[in-house]
């Protein structure tokens, strides 16, 4: 690859390569509890409402107490309103707080609130279509942060990742544009790589950095 692709990934990562679960407080782990509260916010960053809202939304949530399955399975369908509303999440508040209880029971009870287990069972892109409230845009999300801590589903670069690589004028295809980072930084350049595909501005500024 050119060395100005490596200098354009460079500065992605320093300006925009910050994981969407960092944001959220998550330290990722592959561990029950920060697997279960990416779920959560992959959930909140998949609707239409800015990221920024479902970041606050999924703190929220966790500062409540809701950061594993039992938790957010057992807390009243009013705490989880609550705490959607206090990050800012209103639009979609009652219909998700529905979800989030549906999704953390089927959790409780098909993995033990464990999603090591779905890992184990099967395709996780395809078993994490069955939470409600987890559609494809979901599972990118999801899928795209677990790279760092799953890493036989990397080198994963959606289509809305492409889609920053291309406004970059960088390779299109997740191969290539995993060749320009670490194995560790794939997460982050994914993000890094959405924020882009999301705000033209930040792309332009990066293209004349």
């Amino acid at each position: 690859m050119s060395r100005k692709h490596e200098a354009v990934v460079r500065t992605l990562l320093d300006q925009q390569g910050r994981t969407y679960a960092s944001e959220a407080g998550i330290t990722l782990r592959d561990t029950p509890g920060p697997l279960y509260q990416l779920l959560v916010l992959s959930h909140l960053l998949s609707a239409r409402i800015k990221a920024d809202i479902a970041v606050a939304a999924a703190r929220a949530l966790f500062n409540a107490g809701m950061r594993d399955a039992r938790r957010m399975a057992e807390a009243t369908w009013q705490q989880r309103v609550d705490a959607l509303g206090e990050g800012g999440y209103r639009r979609y508040d009652e219909r998700t707080a529905t979800q989030l209880g549906d999704a953390a029971e089927l959790l409780q009870r098909e993995y033990q609130g464990d999603l090591r287990r779905l890992r184990e069972a099967g395709d996780p892109k395809k078993l994490l279509r069955d939470f409600p409230g987890i559609g494809p845009s979901g599972v990118d999300i999801f899928l795209r942060e677990v790279q760092g801590v799953w890493p036989e589903v990397a080198p994963y670069l959606d289509a809305k990742a492409l889609q920053g690589a291309e406004r970059l004028g960088l390779p299109t295809t997740p191969k290539d544009l995993a060749g320009l980072v670490d194995e560790g930084d794939l997460p982050r350049l994914a993000a890094g790589l959405v924020r882009v595909a999301l705000d033209k501005e930040s792309a332009e500024e990066l293209r004349a950095a």
